[in-house]
């Protein structure tokens, strides 16, 4: 069984690129310029940033379902960001170096199961949660901070490894 890891669609986050720090600020979003190290996770191209890149963090509503579960948290969005990443049976380079939680929703948006890997071999986690029919898709989190990190689907068989990005 197949899978498909989405960055987010960055046009929700367009009217923020490029303004001013104050004028962010007053929105409740922060500039942070990625320095050598500093491993900001990007949520539209699935990457950490590169040094000199800009990230806008700010509050995302990742799980809007009108359910116990609706859900925003922090996330990082790669400024001027302009096409997302998908990823087809593979783990996106984000997600492959942390350890993630995997929380796995049915088609009404209520949590059916979940658990923690390291990002290095959440593949077969997902094969696992995948593998319960119930499942309709899993958001990946970061474990640590809780962010939120991508949206998890089902994809067609496993013949397409390679990753793919914008």
């Amino acid at each position: 069984m197949g899978y498909i890891v989405k960055g987010l669609d960055p046009a929700p986050f367009a009217h923020l690129f490029g303004q001013t720090d104050e004028a962010l600020e007053a929105r409740g979003v922060l500039r942070f310029r990625a320095e050598p190290g500093s491993a900001l996770p990007d949520r539209v191209e699935l990457r950490d940033l590169e040094p000199g890149e800009t990230a806008l963090l700010l509050n995302h509503v990742h799980q809007p379902a009108d359910t116990p579960y609706r859900a925003s948290h922090a996330i990082f969005v790669l400024e001027n960001a302009v096409k997302p990443a998908t990823y087809t049976n593979i783990m996106p380079p984000a997600l492959r170096t942390r350890l993630l939680s995997l929380r796995a929703f049915d088609a009404a948006h209520m949590m059916v199961d979940g658990d923690v890997a390291e990002g290095s071999v959440a593949e077969e986690l997902v094969t696992r949660l995948f593998a319960n029919p119930a499942i309709s898709y899993i958001h990946a989190h970061y474990a640590r901070r809780g962010c939120f990190a991508a949206l998890i689907e089902r994809g067609q068989g496993n013949q397409d490894v390679r990753g793919r990005s914008g």
